[in-house]
């Protein structure tokens, strides 16, 4: 499967909670970002390649010149269907805003994706850009927290891991990261269970009762 036609798979056919379950299956069981991760308006979803982001505190003295780290370098180099990943740092401060997310639009990037706080909503909304975050707080990230390294692998403080190139998938249930080594038979097997599900739907709706449904499915 061509990887264009990957993501349009994803869109048009599948959601958070139907790609978590068929990787519990295989085995892959720590792919959810923390549940406070959240789109910032109702209906927003993302989907994209993951460009992660490695953040930190400042503490001390800083350089006024140099108060964002490579973070400037970073959203400059998104490229179309990233989407911006930040992990790390603490929730002291807001890690994205609304020019920021103008210069994202501009660059045909996905969303952006932080374990964080954003500012800006009204305008990040009226963009249409896909944000999805813990919620809005005005603090400015200038002088308290910077971007040391980008397009790394990072770890979200609940263990999730995600590595340059992972699929990110997020709407109203949270955000899920499909390993990119692993991507098209996750799609295939996602599929399936949502074909699957359908039948059950089906059979429910018919009038059978859930435990049977799930003894002849093993679907529930």
């Amino acid at each position: 499967m061509a990887e264009r036609d990957l993501l349009t798979m994803i869109r048009e056919h599948l959601f958070s909670a139907v790609i978590g379950d068929v990787m519990d299956n295989v085995g892959l069981h720590r792919q959810f970002l923390p549940p406070e991760v959240r789109p910032i308006a109702p209906g927003m979803t993302v989907v994209g390649h993951a460009m992660p982001l490695q953040l930190a505190d400042l503490t001390g003295d800083w350089d006024a010149t140099d108060a964002f780290g490579v973070m400037f370098r970073a959203l400059d180099d998104l490229k179309p269907g990233e989407v911006y990943l930040t992990a790390g740092g603490s929730l002291n401060y807001s890690l994205w805003g609304g020019l920021m997310s103008t210069r994202a639009l501009k660059l045909g990037a996905a969303g952006a994706v932080f374990d964080g706080f954003h500012r800006d909503t009204k305008e990040i909304v009226q963009l249409g850009f896909p944000v999805f975050s813990r919620g809005a707080y005005a603090q400015d990230q200038r002088g308290r927290g910077h971007v040391t390294d980008f397009r790394c692998p990072v770890t979200f403080a609940n263990g999730t891991r995600a590595e340059p190139g992972d699929i990110i998938v997020g709407d109203i249930d949270g955000v899920v990261l499909i390993p990119k080594a692993n991507a098209v038979e996750i799609v295939r097997l996602a599929l399936q269970k949502v074909e699957g599900e359908e039948g059950v739907r089906r059979m429910i709706e018919s009038g059978e009762t859930t435990e049977s449904v799930f003894a002849k499915t093993g679907i529930m």
